[in-house]
């Protein structure tokens, strides 16, 4: 007795389902292969997180721009999502550097396009294939003031070393006025609510200025050496 044909159909749906996904698979394997190829020699780099949103004259992004000038200065590659805003200004403060720019940007409908501030330009399908790649090759993570996106990033790199899911790292949040209120929240809410440990508080540094960035990666680097202990840089 043969079988209805809405029960051949699913199998031939299930087969093209499986197909698709088999290939988008690949896809991501391949974005993977191309993305360690790509950056497997750089040495020491700052990933520098911040919004698309704000105007390349905004104070933040001139903040960035400094920052990133500094880092590339003192031999840091410096490593953004590619974008625009805070992204943008990161990638042109380390371009006019000593070091490398370098951008792993997101393809997205209508929304982000490449900065023109890069001297490694990769661009990645999947949000999380780009993440991997903004994380592994970081010797510290600068986050500027930014939105969901941000935050986003913000709380899987605290995530990731809190779990020593990956090296610890500095986390270094600029403008404390811009981040007083969240870091308040995760002392008075999660410390209180036992939903953190005291010491996962200690994981994060917030800085002013742009000189205090590149002190604090440096000082930790140095305290680091002293103590015997393998680093990234």
């Amino acid at each position: 007795m043969s079988e209805p044909k809405s029960a051949s159909f699913t199998r031939q749906e299930k087969l093209l389902n499986l197909r698709q996904e088999s290939s988008r698979v690949f896809q991501i394997m391949v974005e993977f292969v191309k993305g360690f190829k790509q950056l497997s020699n750089i040495r020491q780099s700052v990933s520098l997180f911040g919004s698309a949103r704000f105007p390349a004259d905004h104070p933040y992004c001139l903040l960035a721009e400094q920052i990133a000038r500094e880092l590339s200065d003192a031999g840091y590659s410096v490593m953004t999502g590619g974008g625009p805003g805070i992204m943008e200004a990161a990638n042109k403060g380390a371009f006019a550097g000593r070091s490398q720019s370098i951008g792993i940007n997101i393809i997205l409908p209508h929304e982000q396009s490449a900065n023109q501030y890069q001297d490694i330009s990769l661009n990645f399908k999947h949000f999380f294939v780009r993440k991997v790649m903004l994380v592994k090759y970081a010797s510290a993570y600068v986050i500027l003031p930014g939105g969901f996106g941000t935050l986003d990033e913000l709380s899987e790199i605290l995530t990731l070393v809190q779990t020593s899911k990956t090296q610890k790292v500095p986390v270094i949040l600029v403008q404390k006025a811009f981040w007083q209120g969240l870091l308040n929240w995760f002392k008075d809410r999660l410390l209180a609510d036992d939903t953190i440990s005291p010491e996962d508080l200690n994981l994060i540094t917030v800085v002013e200025k742009p000189k205090e960035v590149l002190d604090t990666i440096l000082n930790y680097y140095k305290k680091r050496n002293s103590e015997g202990q393998n680093d990234k840089c």
